[in-house]
Order: structure tokens, then C-alpha cells, then sequence
């Protein structure tokens, strides 16, 4: 009896089309979360007639130090109709889709299991790294195609409700800026104090917690730049304010419940005589270029920060703002907590692909 499971390799084509004309300039990468990113290099002068192009729902992937960051980089191409990346990707597209869907077996590659084993193929390569001959070994669960049909329908539902939480999200935070501009920074300022950000608040760098311990409980393990897991103990009361303070530096957030802060990150340890929602406006809103150095890993100093310069607003006028603006972060955690279980959802939807 034919088996389910497929090699890579006999589902997909890899393509090599180059830029020769140089009429792409939309250049891409692709990041270890599976998704594109656009550039935000100069490519002024840079010859990019040497550059792959990947047209809509074309695959790339890295198999470079997939044992190292155990996760193998691969994702779909949505975002453009075309664009070039970096000759060092494969790229590839799907031979059939009267076979298997794009869009299936994008989702089969963001699976944990599929990174679990991608990881252990790659413990023998050079620097972690994996063959592409291995990565067409690998196999696919590849099921009829109705019922791959179903499976993406269903999947897509999940991620498309997510993104209209997360929308909702940056619209209402993009609302509550512009109160924040207007109330601070295009308001007169003729009796208000100068000082320094250490004047009103007090940094405090996180807390190690091995990854084991992150599998559980009640309170958010707070990283540099998102939740990066639970536990059953906190390390400061809510509203806890936590930015970056290792590589992603700066990008602050508000926890309006108690956190374990994990080490990566800083966190507002005491307020003296500021209100909490207009200082995490007042840390959302610094220059955090100004903070780092040379160094090839930034780094946040919390004394730097400190040190910083700014002008106090009366306690009163923050008082307002933050009643102006509370509500908006009551309806962003609701919506965070939905995202949270959608995503728990998402990832059993993903877990059970071989079951369905």
C-alpha cells in the first residue's frame, strides 16, 4: 500500500532565476520565525542583477547552523508578487498542486516536530548546517487533496483572527500615541520641570530562568521582546513595564499582571511620582540609538537610560492621560488573551497534521 508520507524532494522544484535585468528592488530575508522581512539595507550601488528572485508562494529556506538555533528557517513567499533575496537561499516551488498545496506544506514546516528533526539530521553537518540533499529526505504527511483543503481552511481561520486581534491592537496603541503627542510632546512645556528619566523611575535588569522551567503556570515569562513562556512564580507586581536590554534593546511593553522579567530585559522596578501608562509613553518614545555603542550585540545600560534627559510633565496632566487612555489597554490584553489561546489552537491545528 502507497505510504502518505513523501520526500521533500518529490514534491517540490528548485528554481535559480536570477536578477539579470535588475528590475526587482524589493530585496527580502527570511528570519529564523519563518517569516520574510523586508531590508532595510542600503542598496545603493549594490549590484543586484546577481540575486534570486522568488515569485508569490515560491519556498525559501536557510539550512545554515539549523542544529544551533534548532529551528530550520523556511517559509512561503505571500507578502509581493516578486522579489529577490540573497543568492546564498534555495529556493524552491511546489511541482504539483494537484499534489500537494502550497499553502499545506507551509504549514507542515512550521511544525515543531518538523524543526525537531530538521535539528537532529543537522547535529552531523559542517557547523550545524544541512545538506539540501537531506532536506529533500525529509518527509511530508502528504494527505488527499480536499482534505489538505480542509486542514488550511481551518488554519487560516486561526491566523486570520489573530491578525484582526493584533490589528485591532496597534490601531488602538497607535490612538493612544497620538493623545500621548498631543498631551506631551506638541503641548507647552513653559512649567514643567527638567530632570532625567531616573528622576521619575527606576530600572531593574531581569531575572534568569532556564527554558525547562518555562512550560508552565500562571504568570508570563516577560523576554526582550515578547512572552517567551510561563511560570509559576513572578518576579514584580503588575503593571510591569519591560523593554529590551540584550540585542533587541528598547521596543518597551506594559503587563497589566505579575511577571517573571526574564534577564534579557529591563523592567520599571519603582515609579517615583509617575503615573505608569504615561511612562511607558515616555520609554516607548527615547532614542534608543543613542544608547548603543560600536558593539556587535547591543546592549541597554539602565544607567545610560537613567542619565537620559526630558522634561516632567505636572503629575496631574499624566493622571489625565492615563485615564484617557486605560480602557484602550484593558481591550489590548483581552485581545492579547485571545491571541495567546488562538495560538495554542494554531499550534495543535499544526501538532496533529499527521493525525487528521
Amino acid at each position: 500500500m502507497e505510504s502518505n508520507y513523501k520526500p521533500i524532494g518529490q514534491l517540490i522544484e528548485k528554481v535559480d532565476e536570477r536578477n539579470t535585468d535588475g528590475s526587482v528592488s524589493t530585496l527580502v530575508g527570511l528570519s529564523i520565525d519563518k517569516c520574510f522581512i523586508k531590508s532595510v539595507a542600503n542598496i545603493i550601488g549594490t549590484d543586484l542583477t546577481k540575486y534570486k528572485i522568488i515569485r508569490k508562494k515560491y519556498f525559501a529556506v536557510s539550512l545554515m547552523q539549523v542544529s544551533r538555533d534548532e529551528k530550520i528557517p523556511v517559509a512561503m513567499q505571500t507578502d509581493y508578487e516578486v522579489a529577490i533575496m540573497s543568492p546564498a537561499y534555495p529556493i524552491f516551488k511546489v511541482s504539483d498542486e494537484n499534489i500537494i498545496l502550497p499553502e499545506y506544506l507551509d504549514m507542515w514546516f512550521k511544525r515543531a516536530e518538523f524543526d525537531r528533526e530538521a535539528t537532529f539530521i543537522a547535529v552531523g553537518g559542517v557547523r550545524g548546517s544541512m545538506p539540501w540533499e537531506d532536506f529533500c529526505r525529509m518527509e511530508v504527511y502528504v494527505p488527499p487533496l480536499e482534505k489538505q483543503k480542509e486542514i488550511v481552511k481551518a488554519y487560516r481561520t486561526i491566523t486570520d483572527r489573530i491578525a484582526l486581534k493584533q490589528k485591532i491592537n496597534d490601531n488602538l496603541e497607535a490612538t493612544a500615541q497620538a493623545i500621548y503627542n498631543e498631551t506631551f510632546i506638541n503641548a507647552s512645556k513653559k512649567h514643567w520641570n527638567k530632570g532625567v528619566v531616573g528622576d521619575v523611575l527606576q530600572l531593574q535588569r531581569g531575572h534568569d530562568l532556564p527554558r525547562i522551567k518555562m512550560n508552565g503556570g500562571l504568570y508570563p515569562v516577560a523576554g526582550s521582546t515578547e512572552t517567551i513562556g510561563y511560570h509559576d512564580e513572578y518576579t514584580t507586581l503588575a503593571p510591569v513595564i519591560v523593554m529590551g536590554r540584550s540585542g533587541n534593546i528598547g521596543n518597551p511593553r506594559i503587563y497589566f499582571c505579575n511577571c517573571w522579567v526574564h534577564n534579557t530585559s529591563l523592567y520599571v522596578k519603582n515609579f517615583y511620582l509617575s503615573e505608569p501608562l504615561w511612562t511607558f509613553f515616555l520609554l516607548k518614545n527615547l532614542n534608543y540609538d543613542s544608547f548603543v555603542g560600536g558593539s556587535a550585540v547591543p546592549t541597554l545600560n539602565r544607567n545610560d537610560v537613567h542619565a537620559y534627559e526630558i522634561q516632567v510633565p505636572p503629575i496631574e496632566l499624566q493622571k489625565q492621560f492615563s485615564k484617557q487612555v486605560y480602557s484602550f489597554f484593558i481591550n489590548i490584553e483581552k485581545n492579547n488573551s485571545e491571541i495567546s489561546k488562538l495560538i495554542e489552537l494554531k499550534n495543535v491545528v499544526l501538532a496533529t497534521i499527521s493525525n487528521l
